[in-house]
C-alpha cells in the first residue's frame, strides 16, 4: 500500500483567455491528483487527508474510488472544499490563486495510524503550507520516518500561499532528516534557493529534478546524476504533471521492491533511467490531454 497524505481541492480551470473566461471545476490537489496516477497505473493506494462534506468533497472522494483509491482514512468535516483558481499561458503552463480560509483540507489532523500494509506515504504541495493541518502533516511525516517507512516528497511551491517565504524554507529543511526522496520541479529548486547535493547531505537518499519538456535527472547520494529527456507531446496544459511524476516514480519503486533507501542505492544507472523514462512517458500523456488526467498502465507501457 502506498499512501498519499495531502489536500484534495476543484480546480476552477479556465475554458479561455481573458479574466473573464468561463471557468470549469475539475477534480485536483498535487497529492489527490499524485493518488489517482497511482490508481490508474495499479498500484494499491490509500489516501489520508480531510474533505468537506459538500458536493465538491463527494466528487473528489468519488474520483478516488474510480481509481481504485482507498478512501477509509480520509476525515470529512462540514467546512467548505478548497478552490483553486487557474489560469493557463501560452505555453500551456498553469498560474494558481487560492481560496483557503476556513476550507476542510487545513484542518486535518493526525490519523491514530496509517493503514495497514503502508509501505510508502507521499507528502506535499498546500497541505505542508497552511495551518494547523501543516504541523498535523508533518508530525505524520516524522513518525513514518521513524518507523522506517519510506516518505517521498514533493514541496510544489505555491508562493501565494507562503506568508513567510524564509520561515517556509526553513521549515522545508527541517524535514529532510524524513524525506526518503525528495521530488521537486526547476522552478521549485530556485525559489527553495538550495542544490541536490545539499538537500541529500540533509538526509534524502535520492533527488529527482523535473525540468518540464526537458525531462528529469535524478541526483543520488553517491555523487551520481542520471539525466533523461523529455517525451516530446503537443502540449494542451501542464496541469497535474509533477503529480503524475511523482506517482511514476512511486508505483515503479513499488513495482521492483524498491521502497527503501538502501534499493535506491542500488537502482544504478540503468534502473535510474528506465525509471525516469517511465515518469516522462507518463507525464507527457498528462500534458497531452486539459487538466489533471493521468494516464492508466496501459498507456504508458512496462516500466
Amino acid at each position: 500500500m502506498i499512501v498519499v497524505a495531502g489536500e484534495a481541492l476543484i480546480d476552477l480551470v479556465p475554458q479561455g483567455t481573458g479574466a473573464l473566461a468561463g471557468l470549469q471545476p475539475a477534480l485536483g490537489g498535487g497529492p489527490y491528483n499524485t493518488a489517482v496516477a497511482l490508481g490508474r497505473l495499479g498500484s494499491p493506494t490509500a489516501f489520508c487527508s480531510r474533505t468537506s462534506y459538500d458536493a465538491f468533497g463527494e466528487a473528489l472522494l468519488d474520483g478516488l474510488r474510480d481509481a481504485g483509491v482507498d478512501v477509509a482514512a480520509v476525515q470529512r468535516g462540514p467546512e467548505p472544499t478548497t478552490l483553486a483558481v487557474a489560469t493557463i499561458d501560452g505555453n500551456g503552463a498553469a498560474a494558481y490563486s487560492f481560496y483557503v480560509e476556513g476550507t476542510a483540507d487545513r484542518l486535518f489532523t493526525v490519523p491514530a495510524g496509517l493503514p495497514s500494509g503502508t509501505r510508502a506515504v507521499s507528502f506535499g504541495t498546500c497541505s505542508l503550507v497552511l495551518e494547523p493541518g501543516a504541523s498535523a502533516y508533518e508530525e505524520l511525516m516524522r513518525t513514518a520516518a521513524a518507523q522506517g517507512v519510506f516518505t517521498a516528497l514533493d514541496p510544489n511551491i505555491r508562493p501565494g500561499l507562503i506568508a513567510d517565504a524564509d520561515a517556509y524554507r526553513a521549515r522545508f529543511k527541517s524535514w529532510l532528516p524524513s524525506v526518503t526522496l525528495l521530488k521537486l520541479s526547476e522552478e521549485d529548486a530556485r525559489w527553495l534557493g538550495g542544490t541536490p547535493h545539499e538537500w541529500l547531505s540533509a538526509g534524502p537518499s535520492a533527488v529527482v529534478i523535473t525540468h518540464g519538456g526537458d525531462g528529469l535527472t535524478a541526483f543520488t547520494r553517491d555523487g551520481a546524476v542520471y539525466p533523461v529527456p523529455g517525451e516530446k507531446v503537443d502540449v494542451v496544459d501542464t496541469i497535474g504533471a509533477g503529480d503524475t511524476v511523482n506517482a511514476a516514480l512511486l508505483h515503479g519503486l513499488s513495482a521492483w521492491d524498491a521502497l527503501s533507501a538502501a534499493a535506491l542505492a542500488g537502482l544504478g544507472r540503468e534502473g535510474w533511467e528506465r525509471l525516469l523514462r517511465f515518469a516522462a512517458r507518463a507525464a507527457a500523456i498528462t500534458c497531452s490531454r486539459a487538466g489533471a488526467e493521468p494516464p492508466y498502465a496501459a498507456e504508458v507501457g512496462d516500466l
